[in-house]
């Protein structure tokens, strides 16, 4: 193995351990101190310590040898978890990401690991908080008599007692209980810093208990024989991953993410050869009928098409990543940013197993963040305020992703305080971005839309957090950009939630084959909503704007022809098809003079030469050898509004 692939490996490996230390820091600060969390975050230090060591970074061994000391202080209860180790803790994470990068660039270290240290040797030297002095105790409690559903008022004692002690056991076992089975005594063994009388408050504030009586114990022989099973179970996962992990090791190469480009590629070729083959098939058929060759070309063409299409989704397969790797970014980054707000927040994941291309992964990035750092500044307001609403104090930021079709579907959501279209609507005026009259005209969801004009912001101060407009308009273009879409569901005074709809993969996707007099162009199907027959006479119009009525909604016309400045066809004078894109808030029914179809298609690029074209997103090429460019549909919405 030579030098540049180790390097690659132990790459690989820090970004792994890294990203676990974090997720065990935040469960650390959510859930306090607990076994495992040190024990996994003391673990992680201790291998980033062995292989920066071997690898040659001396700062980076430094570091996480004094995190390991500390860490190693909480692990054998020499001193308690304090808000100041946490804290440094992830300012030492920071450091490691910044040694990291410095490594991955090539480039010699700038950063001081000296105040690191230093603050780290303090806060394990200092004199610690120590040990609130706690006692066992076997709490007795005898039930009244009439205590209905005796077996669930006493899970109801055990759950109020685990919410301010520990409880080691309970006698007799809840679990194992039978509703039927009478019992009016229950023993609770516990370990507490609270006093007898604290105690006998908090049982003072329960039902139907008739008698409690406390008495000092001790725990230390239950505490060893818990420890050690912890430590023998620790090593058998431990043992077991590790096996996990060679067996995985055994069945799986690494492969070269240019590979993997290159091979799609050649697939897009194979996709585009087949199509050229099946339109020949279909015309062969039609030229010469009942020809035994052309019979066994079609069951070639067939088996052939079965083939790439298997093809095509294995090497998709290949390339999908779970949305795991971008979600985990989020939960310490909305920590920090409630921090500095003062907000208590409570961020939610869901659907991380869900799976898209690698490159998707890579650009819907910025734009989530965009959207998550705007609900934690603007959306969820402070715990007062919330109180104050009749809110629970803590803020709740939803993200979840899912597929949908044939399509991945991400929400970002929370309980805030929505959008007020009133104040939107003045912040616009304000800043030249409408006149009044255009206000005056607007609904409300028309109103909500324009925080994704360029320039458009609400804050009152630019911060370090936003305020600078210059986040929703990048958010929509972005996403428009990866041929998805973004719509808004606003509550005023209880949420928002942005829900961003985007293909599988940007190499191939499905697309509507329209023809525009003589050209052809593609719609991506993953915007089509529905495709209607609209006769001339059902043209109306309204504020300057040609619309069509279509089940009781009024929906903007758009004649493409002129969008793209190509002759309107005869043929459309009496009717015409049209394709209604868009979401669920927003549509527009575009007017096309032909449907010739569904099928997969290639995105190739305009390239360069020609850059960016309003409201056209890339090319493709057609079985038969000519080229179809690819409208982009978010241009199009807006060219409506």
């Amino acid at each position: 193995m030579n030098i540049s692939e180790l390097a690659q490996i132990f790459h690989e490996e820090l970004e792994e351990q890294l990203q676990l230390m974090e997720e065990e820091l935040l469960n650390l600060e959510k859930a306090g101190e607990t076994e495992q969390a040190v024990q996994s975050l003391f673990r992680a230090a201790h291998t980033i310590k062995g292989s920066s060591a071997a690898m040659g970074l001396e700062a980076m061994k430094q570091l996480t040898h004094e995190m390991e000391q500390l860490l190693d202080g909480l692990r054998s209860h020499r001193f308690q978890l304090t808000s100041a180790m946490t804290n440094h803790l992830f300012r030492c994470m920071d450091g490691l990401k910044q040694l990291k990068d410095d490594f991955v660039a090539g480039e010699e270290t700038t950063l001081d690991i000296a105040p690191f240290i230093s603050r780290l040797q303090e806060l394990i030297a200092a004199p610690a908080e120590p040990q609130s002095s706690k006692q066992a105790y076997i709490v007795k409690v005898k039930l009244t008599d009439d205590c209905p559903m005796k077996q669930v008022r006493a899970m109801v004692i055990y759950q109020r007692l685990a919410e301010s002690v520990e409880v080691k056991s309970v006698e007799p076992d809840l679990e194992g209980v039978h509703e039927d089975v009478a019992f009016t005594h229950l023993h609770y063994a516990i370990e507490t810093s609270m006093s007898e009388e604290d105690m006998a408050g908090l049982f003072g504030s329960m039902v139907d208990i008739e008698d409690v009586r406390m008495e000092p114990a001790t725990l230390e022989l239950e505490d060893d024989v818990e420890e050690e099973q912890q430590d023998q179970s620790g090593l058998a996962a431990e043992a077991s991953q590790q096996r996990t992990r060679g067996d995985r090791k055994a069945q799986t190469v690494r492969v070269n993410v240019e590979r993997l480009e290159h091979l799609m590629n050649l697939v897009g070729e194979l996709v585009i050869d087949q199509t050229g083959m099946q339109q020949l098939h279909r015309k062969l058929e039609k030229d010469v009928q009942g020809n035994e060759e052309v019979g066994q070309l079609s069951l070639l063409t067939d088996h052939l098409g079965r083939v790439i299409a298997d093809l095509q989704d294995t090497v998709m397969k290949a390339r999908m990543l779970p949305i795991a790797q971008l979600f985990n970014r989020f939960p310490r980054m909305v920590r920090d940013l409630a921090h500095s707000l003062d907000k208590e927040i409570e961020l939610v994941l869901e659907g991380s197993e869900t799976e898209l291309d690698r490159t998707l992964i890579e650009e819907i990035g910025d734009p989530l963040i965009h959207l998550i750092r705007n609900a934690v500044d603007h959306g969820i307001e402070p715990a007062a305020i919330r109180e104050q609403a009749g809110k629970p104090r803590t803020g709740r930021l939803t993200v979840r992703a899912a597929h949908e079709d044939n399509q991945v579907v991400i929400i970002v959501e929370d309980d805030g305080a929505g959008i007020d279209p009133n104040r939107v609507r003045q912040s616009a005026i304000g800043k030249g971005l409408i006149s009044m009259d255009d206000a005056e005209r607007m609904s409300d969801q028309e109103a909500v839309h324009l925080i994704f004009v360029p320039g458009f912001s609400t804050a009152s101060a630019v911060s370090e957090v936003s305020g600078r407009g210059v986040g929703m308009d990048i958010v929509r273009s972005d996403i428009e950009r990866l041929n998805g879409l973004i719509d808004i569901v606003n509550s005023p005074g209880q949420g928002v939630q942005f829900k961003i709809r985007l293909p599988l993969t940007l190499a191939i996707i499905t697309g509507l084959l329209v023809r525009l007099n003589t050209q052809r162009f593609v719609l991506p199907m993953s915007n089509v909503a529905e495709i209607v027959r609209v006769k001339h006479r059902d043209i109306q119009s309204m504020k300057g704007q040609e619309v069509v009525m279509i089940r009781d909604r009024v929906i903007p016309l758009l004649w493409l022809h002129d969008h793209f400045h190509i002759p309107r066809c005869e043929e459309t004078r009496n009717s015409m098809s049209v394709v209604v894109v868009g979401t669920a808030e927003k549509r527009v029914a575009l007017a096309v003079d032909e449907l010739l179809g569904k099928q997969d298609i290639v995105i190739k690029s305009l390239g360069s030469f020609i850059g960016k074209v309003n409201g056209l997103s890339g090319s493709t090429i057609l079985g038969d050898g000519r080229i179809a460019l690819i409208m982009e549909v978010g241009d199009l919405l807006r060219f409506t509004s």
